[in-house]
């Protein structure tokens, strides 16, 4: 009996847990156009993960959606920018909205992904009622994401907004006052005023403020140059 019929003759179970190892998007893509038994055997090992990144692909809306579709397990998903470029838009997110796993999601990466704008980001956080973790630096969000995510995402606990320079502190308030369990944001690279800092540390006393240069800043303030 030769290979292809001795793996064709395996559980469609053990194909799955077999595609569940593969890592190469564009080899479980090949492997689904094979028949139709390796189709569903991929699609059964999508199903079963928990965690997905598309970060060093170069994936498009519709290959992304269509994989975050068909992983009703997952609760990471990192569509980070890297050097490559995962090329997402507001169309993907509002696709990624959709997908039956999203309600179920702590972890979400949207690191350096410079064309979505808040719109898609408001869209894909409203349905993201478990986040508790999530990467939001690198794009040019404003306010209108931080009200979002304020409005849906009570269980954050971290987040990050690297050289968000387009959030002020309007925003920062309106997030830290509703998401009562956050405990770590990253503002490194923002256009923040210490003063805002301060006001963060009121209102959540225990919040870490990342880089620690600035909660440093904001409880340290220099002191007076004394006339010569």
């Amino acid at each position: 009996m030769d290979g292809e019929a001795a793996i064709d003759r395996l559980p469609l179970d053990l194909l799955a847990y077999i595609f569940s190892l593969v890592t190469s998007f564009t080899e479980l893509a090949q492997a689904s156009g094979v028949c139709k038994k390796w189709r569903k055997a991929v699609n059964q090992s999508m199903a079963r993960r928990e965690s997905l990144s598309f970060a060093g692909w170069k994936m498009d809306d519709d290959s992304t959606s269509r994989l975050v579709h068909l992983a009703y397990n997952l609760k990471e998903l990192d569509i980070s920018r890297s050097r490559w470029g995962c090329h997402i838009t507001d169309n993907g997110l509002y696709q990624i909205a959709s997908a039956r796993c999203v309600a179920n999601l702590t972890s979400i990466s949207l690191w350096g992904m410079t064309a979505i704008t808040d719109s898609g980001v408001a869209q894909l956080i409203s349905r993201t009622s478990s986040l508790q973790h999530l990467n939001i630096g690198g794009t040019f969000i404003t306010d209108e994401s931080l009200f979002a995510i304020a409005e849906y995402c009570h269980h954050l606990k971290t987040i990050s907004m690297w050289c968000c320079r387009h959030v002020t502190e309007r925003g920062l308030l309106v997030l830290v006052n509703k998401c009562r369990k956050l405990e770590s944001i990253n503002l490194w690279g923002t256009r923040i005023p210490v003063d805002c800092f301060i006001a963060l540390l009121t209102i959540s006393p225990a919040l870490e403020i990342k880089p620690i240069q600035l909660l440093l800043n904001s409880q340290n303030p220099p002191p007076l140059l004394h006339a010569v």
